[in-house]
């Protein structure tokens, strides 16, 4: 027979109100996470107003300031930086396997994308980043995009080649640190960044980077 509430002592029943509370925390939390995941892919980039070195990318931001009205249409996910950070220390290799960082394409803009042959929003993408090179493309300007599977390096570059990509060169990191210094979760991620090697702008998820908007976007980037 349940206790009556009236000969429960006291104490039992003020230890059992704070369990049934965190049961029905637990409840609601979980009832939060099962609608975020069924609602699809969750995306951000956490990572890039953390650094006390930001202030050395000071021209930057004036850059990102200049580039704000072009955050529109196909590219208005675009979010310009208000504290850009130096990110010319970020590591992966090349298609040879050498080690390369930002700082090697000093002088130039970047747009550094980060992907993976299991993201099918990546793979939607890459035609567009693909299309962008091949327009844009330049001694001032590249796209660089960074495979970031951590099984059979193979793969990407087959899947490259099937897809008929070959405007891009082939660069990885798949230890996953480039993904983790950003603070990136979620894929696609693309971060804009100026000659300086400093973020000027990220997307957190993909894009229609082939656009009039995407090209006019970089076109803004590379004006001096």
């Amino acid at each position: 027979m349940a206790d009556d509430p009236e000969t429960t002592p006291p104490e039992t029943v003020t230890a059992a109100a704070p369990r049934r509370s965190r049961r029905a925390t637990l409840v609601v939390l979980a009832l939060g996470a099962a609608v975020a995941v069924g609602a699809g892919a969750v995306y951000g980039l956490s990572g890039l107003g953390r650094n006390p070195q930001a202030a050395a990318c000071g021209p930057a931001l004036d850059l990102a300031k200049r580039l704000a009205p072009l955050a529109k249409g196909e590219v208005a996910a675009v979010a310009v930086a208000d504290t850009p950070r130096p990110l010319q220390h970020l590591a992966f290799t090349d298609g040879m396997g050498t080690q390369r960082t930002l700082a090697d394409w000093r002088g130039r803009t970047v747009l550094l994308n980060l992907w993976a042959t299991w993201c099918v929003p990546c793979r939607k993408e890459m035609p567009a980043l693909d299309a962008l090179q091949r327009q844009a493309g330049s001694d001032r300007f590249e796209v660089v995009a960074v495979n970031v599977d951590t099984r059979n390096p193979d793969k990407p570059r087959a899947w490259l080649k099937e897809v008929g990509i070959d405007g891009l060169a082939y660069y990885a990191d798949p230890s996953g640190k480039v993904l983790r210094e950003l603070g990136a979760f979620g894929l696609p991620a693309t971060v804009l960044v100026d000659p300086t090697g400093c973020a000027v702008a990220t997307l957190a998820g993909p894009a229609e980077w082939a656009s009039p908007d995407a090209l006019a976007l970089v076109k803004a980037a590379l004006a001096r």
